[in-house]
C-alpha cells in the first residue's frame, strides 16, 4: 500500500477520534482495513457506555468481525490514533490482525512499544507488525487540546462551588 493510502486511513481514524471528543470521550479513533476498504470503525465510548472495554480499537474490531462474520482478521490492518493498550493489544493478537499503524505513543499505557510490545512478542501464537508515528502530531494535538479543555472546565466548576 502506498504511503498516501496509509495517511488517508489514519485521517479516517482521526475523524473517529473527533467523534469521541464530541461525546466528551478521550479522543481516540480507529479503523480496520481489508483490501483497501474500511470494514470497521470505532472511537472511545467508555464514558458513554460505562464500559471499560469500549476502547476505539475494540469497537472497530467488533464491527470488522461482524462485517466479515468471522473472528479472524488475518488479512486486516488497524489504524489507530494512539498506541494500543494491553487489552487492545490482546484483541489484536487474538483476532490475528496483520499490521497496526498508530499515531501518538502512550508512555503511560502503550503496549506496542512504549511500556512493552505485546504485538510483536513472538512468544504468542500470532504477531502483528507495528508502525508508529503516522500523523502523530495531529493525534497528540487532539489529546492535548482535550485534556487542556477538561482541566479548564474542572477549574471553572471548582471556582463556581468555592
Amino acid at each position: 500500500m502506498e504511503g498516501i493510502q496509509h495517511e488517508l486511513f489514519m485521517r479516517e481514524a482521526l475523524k473517529e477520534a473527533e467523534k469521541a471528543r464530541e461525546l466528551d470521550e478521550v479522543p481516540i479513533g480507529a479503523v480496520v482495513v481489508r483490501d483497501g476498504e474500511i470494514i470497521g470503525r470505532g472511537h472511545n465510548l467508555r464514558e458513554s457506555t460505562r464500559n471499560a472495554t469500549m476502547h476505539a480499537e475494540m469497537v472497530a474490531i467488533q464491527e470488522a468481525n461482524e462485517q466479515l462474520a468471522n473472528w479472524r482478521l488475518e488479512e486486516c490492518d488497524l489504524y489507530v490514533t494512539v498506541e494500543p493498550c494491553v487489552m487492545c493489544g490482546g484483541a489484536i493478537i487474538w483476532s490475528r490482525m496483520r499490521t497496526v499503524y498508530f499515531g501518538a505513543h502512550d508512555p503511560k499505557g502503550g503496549a506496542a512499544g512504549s511500556l512493552l510490545n505485546v504485538l510483536e512478542d513472538d512468544r504468542f501464537n500470532h504477531t502483528a507488525t507495528v508502525y508508529s508515528g503516522l500523523l502523530a502530531e495531529e493525534s497528540q494535538r487532539l489529546l492535548k487540546d482535550f485534556f487542556r479543555e477538561l482541566r479548564k472546565r474542572k477549574k471553572q466548576k471548582n471556582g463556581e462551588h468555592a
